[in-house]
Parts: structure tokens; C-alpha cells; sequence
């Protein structure tokens, strides 16, 4: 189950769009411009990223701070890691 879960978790991060991201933004309290925004979809799209495991969730949050600054990569590693509580799935990262 928990591979099948990863493969979903993937498969979304590889298909937000530009709008989906700015729109998730603005729901979350994140402030980051359509540019911002649609440079991390690009990011996304272009890169193989697994945010299960630890060297690439650091890889995608420096991409992050570079493409936005480092208080919003913190922000959302914030959220991230509550979301992570919140939907039981902290066996699913190493």
C-alpha cells in the first residue's frame, strides 16, 4: 500500500500547474508570485524528485528557497511535515 501511496503523492506533484500551485499558495498563507509559481511547477515537471526520501526533500526545498527565499522553503517544510501528522504517513518517510 504504502508504494501505491507514494506513486499517487508523485504522480500530483508532477502534474501541478502553474495555477494549482499559486491558487495552493494563497490557500496555505504562502506569498509567491505566478512567476514563483510557475518556476517550481517547472521545477516539478523537470526533475525527478522523491519527497519520501530525506536527500531529495532537501534537494526540493533549496530549489524552493532559491526560487522563492528560504523563509517560505521553511514555511513549507512547515506544512509538509503537519501534513505529514495529520494523514498518519510518517512511516512512509526515511
Amino acid at each position: 500500500m504504502s508504494q501505491w501511496i507514494k506513486a499517487i503523492v508523485i504522480n500530483k506533484m508532477k502534474q501541478l500547474t502553474t495555477e494549482d500551485i499559486y491558487k495552493y499558495g494563497r490557500e496555505y498563507g504562502f506569498s509567491i508570485t505566478k512567476q514563483e509559481a510557475t518556476n517550481i511547477s517547472d521545477y516539478l515537471k523537470k526533475n525527478k524528485i522523491d519527497p519520501f526520501d530525506k536527500q531529495d526533500h532537501k534537494k526540493m526545498l533549496q530549489e524552493l528557497a532559491r526560487i522563492t527565499d528560504k523563509e517560505t522553503a521553511k514555511k513549507a517544510n512547515r506544512l509538509f511535515k503537519e501534513m505529514i501528522k495529520a494523514y498518519g504517513l510518517e512511516s512512509l518517510f526515511h
